[in-house]
């Protein structure tokens, strides 16, 4: 029982697996803040479980046959492009006038406060559920690859949520070798403002896309 259940759900869960780190591992701006919390060593658990459980949700819902939310209800993609894309700017010029002002300093925990969990969440939160992209991906293209499993869809689910869990804790908590590079000041002025062109990026494509 145990052979046949092997062979049946490992072919849907590495499909599920890889797919998932195909579509996580490209920079955005939900990557470019978890990098940057790992960097400053604040929240990480908190930021990288809810970036995670996010993507397990959305899978979740892409899975169970939701993916033509969109036909439906023609209106919430719009909505979503706009809200996101309104988002991301503002967040991009903070990020740009960090940059300029060098407001995030080196990694010397005696030289600042850590910022609270509340406003690194609620950016987290919006980050991840204001981007229209991780729709696409999650709940449209996971979804409807997940119809090629019919008989072990938990299976992909599953593979694709692992990818999610292993990439946002690595990436959360691997930051942390980066550290002496972001001792310096200037480092971080040219990270924040790389996360600013990322920002106005993207948001400039929901605009326009």
């Amino acid at each position: 029982m145990t052979e046949l259940s092997t062979a049946v759900l490992l072919p849907a869960f590495l499909p599920g697996l890889f797919l998932g780190f195909s579509l996580i591992v490209a920079i955005g701006a939900q990557n470019a803040f978890v990098l940057r919390q790992g960097l400053r060593n604040e929240h990480v658990l908190a930021i990288c479980a809810t970036c995670a459980l996010s993507d397990a949700v959305l899978i979740l819902v892409g899975v169970s046959g939701f993916a033509s939310a969109g036909a439906r209800w023609p209106w919430l993609e719009p909505l979503m492009r706009y809200a996101g894309a309104a988002f991301l700017l503002v967040y991009g010029l903070r990020s740009a006038r960090s940059a300029w002002q060098g407001g995030s300093g080196g990694l010397n925990p005696a030289d600042r406060e850590p910022g609270g969990l509340l406003p690194a969440l609620l950016t987290c939160l919006a980050l991840t559920w204001l981007n229209p992209h991780v729709y696409l991906d999650t709940v449209v293209l996971v979804g409807s690859v997940s119809a090629r499993f019919a008989e072990a869809r938990g299976a992909f689910a599953l593979g694709a949520m692992t990818a999610s869990f292993l990439f946002f804790f690595a990436l959360g908590y691997g930051a942390r070798l980066l550290r002496p590079l972001f001792a310096w000041p200037a480092a971080w002025r040219v990270m924040d403002g790389g996360i600013a062109l990322v920002m106005w990026a993207i948001a400039v494509g929901l605009l326009i896309g």
